[in-house]
C-alpha cells in the first residue's frame, strides 16, 4: 500500500512509551502527505535535525506538536475518551440527567476546538403512553414532565414521539423549546395544568423525588406513516426506551428524510 493512502491508527501506550508513539505517529502522517523531513523543515522554518529528532523521540510541546499538525494541513484535538459505565460517566448522568447508548462514550475535550466535531443539536426519542402523545398532537399538552433529562439540550432539539403499549411505533416529532428542572411543588403549580396530569398521577409518578423536568414543547407534527418497533429493530437495531434516550445517525437521518412532509 502506498504511502498516501495509508491510515494512522490511533494506539494505547504504555509507560515511557507515548513519546515514542507520537513520534511514529507524526512520521506516519508525513508520509501520508507525501513529504520528506527536509520539506516539512522548510513548511517549520526549522533545520532536518528537528524533524528528525521529533519523529524519533516524539516528547515535545504541544505548541510545538500544533505547529508540524498544521503544516500538515490539518488542525490538533486532544480528547479523553472513558467508558459512559466509568466512575466519572455515572457522576455525570447523575447530574446532568444525560442519556447516552450503552456503547457510547463521553469525549472530553482537553485541547483545540471540537466545534466541527459535534453535532448542531442531538435528537432525542422520547417514550409517550398513547392517551397523553394524542394531547400533544392535539396541541392540549404544551409540557411533557421527566423525572430527569439533560439540561445541555440545544434549545430547538427535535423529539420523535415513540408511542408506547399497546401503539409501539414512533408516530410523529415536536421541537423542545427549552427545558426547566424545578422543586416538585414549583413544577406543579407552573406546569401541571399544561402538563395534562392529574395531581396523584404526577405525585405517583415524581415519587422518591425532590424535583423534576419540564420540557416546552412545540411545533408537533404527526407522521403520516408510524413506525412501527418491529420495523425500528429490523432496520435500525431500535430499542424502545424507558424513558428517553439519543437518537442514533442513522435513524435520525431516515426520519428526517423519510419524514419532510409529515401532516400538521
Amino acid at each position: 500500500m502506498s504511502a498516501e493512502h495509508e491510515i494512522v491508527d490511533a494506539v494505547l501506550v504504555g509507560d515511557g512509551d507515548a513519546g515514542r508513539v507520537v513520534g511514529q505517529s507524526l512520521k506516519a502522517l508525513r508520509c501520508a502527505a507525501g513529504l520528506t523531513q527536509l520539506e516539512m523543515a522548510k513548511r517549520l522554518g526549522v533545520g532536518q535535525a528537528a524533524i528528525s529528532k521529533i519523529e524519533q523521540r516524539g516528547d515535545v510541546q504541544i505548541s510545538s506538536l500544533q505547529r508540524y499538525v498544521e503544516a500538515l494541513g490539518a488542525s490538533l484535538r486532544i480528547d479523553a475518551a472513558f467508558p459512559v459505565h466509568s466512575n466519572l460517566g455515572v457522576r455525570i448522568r447523575t447530574e446532568t440527567g444525560e442519556a447516552v447508548d450503552d456503547d457510547d462514550q463521553y469525549i472530553l475535550p482537553i485541547f483545540g476546538d471540537r466545534g466541527d466535531a459535534l453535532p448542531a443539536q442531538r435528537d432525542v426519542v422520547i417514550s409517550i403512553k398513547p392517551n397523553y402523545s394524542g394531547k400533544i398532537f392535539d396541541g392540549v399538552k404544551t409540557i411533557e414532565l421527566r423525572r430527569r433529562f439533560p439540561l445541555s439540550l440545544a434549545p430547538g432539539a427535535t423529539a420523535y414521539i415513540y408511542s408506547t403499549s399497546p401503539e409501539m411505533a414512533l408516530v410523529g416529532a415536536i421541537k423542545i423549546e427549552n427545558v426547566e428542572r424545578l422543586e416538585l411543588c414549583a413544577l406543579w403549580k407552573k406546569h401541571g395544568r399544561s402538563a395534562s396530569i392529574k395531581k396523584a398521577d404526577f405525585d405517583e409518578y415524581f415519587s422518591g423525588l425532590e424535583e423534576g423536568f419540564a420540557l416546552k414543547l412545540s411545533t408537533p407534527r404527526r407522521f403520516t406513516r408510524p413506525l412501527t418497533l418491529p420495523e425500528l429493530k429490523e432496520r435500525f437495531g431500535f430499542k424502545a426506551p424507558q424513558s428517553f434516550l439519543y437518537a442514533k445517525p442513522d435513524l435520525q437521518k431516515a426520519l428526517r428524510n423519510e419524514h419532510t412532509n409529515i401532516s400538521d
